[in-house]
């Protein structure tokens, strides 16, 4: 299983960043997956998580109305487009699955969101 995060960056308050998952490994198709943030000197956050299909989504309350997670089965791949951006959104995005039991999580992205 790999799960490679991509699309982290610096941005100014207020803007926005496209991250993106790409999974091998494993069939993608079939399950959830979900994104996490860790700030500095903070607990692991689940930011969003997504159904094997799209249909089921769940946010955290800090990033509702702002990210949107969404899948395309076909590219192995998830996204999650994040706007309005805060400073307090500033951490290492990570990607994660649940498979058979096993926790798998990617290297991460950092997002910092500063003027």
């Amino acid at each position: 299983v790999q799960l490679v995060e991509s699309g982290g960056g610096l941005v100014q308050p207020g803007g926005s960043l496209r991250l993106s998952c790409a999974a091998s490994g494993f069939t993608f198709s079939v399950y959830g997956m979900r994104w996490y943030r860790q700030a500095p000197g903070k607990e692991r956050e689940l930011v969003a998580r997504i159904s094997s299909g799209g249909g089921n989504i769940l946010y955290a309350d800090s990033v509702k109305g702002r990210f949107t997670i969404s899948r395309d089965n076909a590219k192995n791949t998830v996204y999650l487009q994040m706007n309005s951006l805060k400073p307090e959104d500033t951490a290492v995005y990570l990607c994660f699955v649940l498979r058979s039991g096993e926790a798998y999580w990617g290297q991460g992205t950092q997002v910092t969101v500063s003027s």
